[in-house]
């Protein structure tokens, strides 16, 4: 509560230093027919600016009955014109080549990332899903299945594994798993078509009132077009066999009113490894939105996705020292299938231009099986350690939120309020022993129940110079694992309550400085707190953020940020024998930079570098590395993109030396991999190149700190495994567009 009281202090003594009566400004900004979120509005000769809404709806209150205003949005073209009181006019803005120089300082302390994604992607192609998630500053995954499993998530001084302190969302529905059976947060967004993707948000750590469970770390919010940019045809074909179709139709002409489109996606790979991946996904979405009536509006997507695929494992060193090929398998039947179908409706409802509510109903069917081997014969000289993990999964949420804007001093205050549950059902859950996917015995079987309700509020006020955001959110969580192997059962049950502030100070329009705390959360696995009653149902994250964003040159851009982030309990790697394991407090603190530079009217240059020190609090010095945390990071590129359809990439991620176990004594090897890609879009047709490690680097994408034993081996070893990166490949594709 002493964060709430610093907000109302600082509001008051704000509000107090407003003179004068006070005229209230609306309007409504279009692009493209639709409406535009976060769009900026400048008032001439004040530091004051807003943004609009979800609607593209803003609202600002302002001293004189008129005002200059220039409104603006990346990627379209800005308009200027004078804006009287009590009027609502329609703002239309027209598509124009992407210019840094209409990316303005960022108009929210909670989400200030908007702009740079939305920039970094309209320069460069669309690859696959991997780059799109990429795009969130500071973000680097590393696959290690086959292509089939959730990629590993490394931000912030976190290896997350496979989602466990990274929230994913997608247009409002979450995609982390809790209880999952291969890991905590488990989240696997392949069901997502990367073309469909309009946005892409970023918030890093926990600060806005909106995030919830497993957003330690951060928070990734990806948001489906409303209405597709085109119509396409699309062929692709590359090494390793690779071969992708993909179609995409808007089936109504597209409006401020009623759109509809369906997706479709099909991708076959053999990868590099010399057992054949054999690897098949397929996706279908399709999204609706209509009026009803005057006041509201309805939008319902559904989308099915399968995926299978044979895997070749990590591979032990010392299995490559004796002359084994870095693609070959120690067991050839790791792999899997899995599949997730989705509906989600979302009724938007506006009463009056200052307020407006969103009810978000979703629904997930959910399968999972996966068959691993990363101890080869530690435990079973004969048969190897060969294990399966499964589960079937009903997952239904509701979400709804309640903003509206009003004048408030010489300022406007935005307030919302939100109450939501999010109920999992997993009626069987087993982790099984298996030799070349033949099912043994089991490890363990059960079923779980978990639901998460929550209820939060945040008020942002925008006044001069100043953005004050202070937000509350409770979250209480309940949850049952019945073990069918042994037998009995338990409930657990707690609650969680997460102060938020942000604020931030305009120095001048190219230079804003940012402060931000808060707290926020992790949920345990139902399976840890069986027989555990030690263990927090809910272990919590302090962190908090002192940071800058400035634009020294209209086309350039640098943010800076210094952090830190505390949790009571950590979540630990143990080789997939059972669950994800707790462990002690840990601390990290770190250093965010980004720079953005536009090199000329068609030439853009993107740098994300990234320090942390992750350090155990409750093991002595020495001991107290975390294991594969990444310390350093980079990632960006090299961008062109001309006004005639010309666009390329050469883009890197950068990896340094980690520890790979408490003590340094195992180091995961760090790695500098580039990628490129050149494509040409005409009215009707579009041709593209993707390569992917462009100078054949030899490189280990996952890897970990394992104990195994080979066949025949007389005692067990542990040293560095890994999966090895993708070599040179190219790709080639061929688009119709209609």
């Amino acid at each position: 509560m002493a964060l709430l009281r610093i907000l109302l202090l600082l509001s008051c003594c704000l509000s107090a230093s407003g003179a004068g009566a006070q005229h209230v400004f609306r309007g409504r900004i279009l692009g493209g027919g639709l409406p535009l979120e976060l769009a900026t509005v400048s008032i001439a000769g004040s530091p004051l600016r807003v943004s609009s809404d979800v609607t593209g709806r803003f609202q600002f209150s302002y001293g004189k009955t008129s005002a200059q205003v220039t409104v603006s949005y990346v990627g379209y073209s800005p308009v200027q014109f004078t804006l009287q009181a009590g009027t609502e006019p329609l703002i239309r803005l027209q598509p124009q080549e992407v210019s840094l120089q209409e990316l303005t300082l960022a108009t929210s302390a909670v989400v200030p990332f908007r702009q740079l994604t939305r920039v970094d992607g309209l320069v460069r192609p669309v690859i696959n899903t991997q780059e799109l998630l990429r795009t969130a500053p500071g973000l680097i995954i590393a696959q290690h299945a086959g292509g089939g499993k959730a990629e590993q998530i490394f931000l912030r001084g976190f290896d997350s594994d496979h989602g466990t302190d990274v929230a994913v969302n997608v247009d409002g529905m979450p995609v982390n798993m809790v209880s999952h059976a291969h890991g905590q947060g488990y989240a696997d967004a392949h069901f997502v078509i990367p073309e469909t993707v309009s946005t892409v948000d970023f918030a890093p750590g926990p600060y806005g009132a909106t995030q919830g469970n497993f957003s330690t770390a951060g928070q990734i919010d990806l948001s489906t077009y409303r209405t597709l940019p085109a119509s396409r045809v699309q062929l692709e074909a590359g090494r390793f066999g690779t071969a992708r179709a993909l179609v995409l139709a808007n089936l109504l002409r597209a409006d401020a009113s009623r759109s509809a489109y369906v997706a479709g996606e099909y991708y076959y790979t053999n990868g590099p490894t010399l057992q054949p991946q054999d690897f098949h996904r397929i996706n279908l979405f399709a999204k609706y939105h209509t009026p009803l009536g005057q006041r509201d509006e309805l939008t319902v997507s559904a989308s099915t996705f399968g995926s299978s695929w044979d895997a070749s494992g990590q591979i032990p060193q010392r299995a490559v020292d004796v002359g084994m090929s870095r693609f070959g398998a120690i067991d050839p039947t790791e792999g899997g299938n899995t599949s997730r179908q989705n509906l989600n409706l979302l009724w938007l409802h506006r009463n009056g231009s200052d307020r407006y509510s969103e009810h978000r109903f979703y629904y997930t069917l959910y399968d999972f099986n996966l068959y691993s081997n990363f101890t080869f014969f530690l435990n079973d000289p004969v048969r190897g350690d060969g294990i399966n993990q499964r589960e079937r999964r009903d997952l239904l949420g509701l979400h709804s939120r309640f903003v509206r804007k009003r004048a408030l001093g010489n300022g406007t205050l935005r307030s919302t309020w939100g109450t939501g549950i999010r109920y999992d059902a997993v009626p069987e859950t087993r982790l099984q022993r298996q030799q070349q996917r033949t099912l043994l015995e089991d490890l363990q079987r059960g079923a779980v129940r978990e639901a998460n309700a929550f209820a939060y509020t945040a008020q942002q006020w925008r006044a001069g110079r100043w953005l004050l955001e202070g937000g509350l959110r409770v979250d209480g969580l309940w949850s049952r694992y019945r073990d069918d192997r042994a037998g009995g059962s338990s409930a657990r049950s707690g609650g969680l309550l997460q102060p938020k502030l942000s604020v931030q100070y305009e120095w001048n329009a190219q230079l804003q400085l940012v402060a931000k705390g808060g707290k926020g959360f992790h949920s345990n696995d139902a399976r840890v707190l069986l027989g555990a009653p030690t263990r927090d149902v809910l272990p919590a994250a302090w962190g908090a953020d002192l940071g800058l964003q400035w634009k020294p040159a209209p086309r350039l851009f640098f943010g800076l940020t210094a952090w830190t982030l505390f949790l009571e309990q950590e979540f630990v790697y143990v080789g997939d024998e059972g669950i994800v394991e707790p462990s002690g407090r840990t601390l990290r603190r770190g250093v965010d930079l980004q720079a953005r530079w536009q090199a000329g009217r068609y030439w853009f240059v993107n740098v994300n570098l990234n320090a942390t020190r992750p350090r155990a609090l409750d093991e002595p010095k020495g001991a107290d590395y975390i294991p594969l945390a990444p310390v350093l990071s980079s990632n960006g590129g090299i961008f062109f993109k001309h006004d005639r359809g010309l666009n390329g990439s050469l883009s890197y991620r950068y990896l340094r030396n980690r520890p790979a176990n408490e003590d340094n004594s195992i180091v995961a090897h760090g790695y500098f991999v580039a990628d490129a890609a050149l494509q040409y879009t005409a009215k009707r047709f579009e041709a593209g190149v993707v390569i992917e490690n462009l100078f054949d680097a030899e490189w280990n994408e996952a890897q970990f700190a394992t104990e195994s034993r080979l066949r025949n081996e007389a005692a067990p070893v542990n040293e560095l495994h890994f999966t090895p990166g993708n070599p040179f490949a190219a790709r080639l594709r061929v688009a119709y567009l209609f």
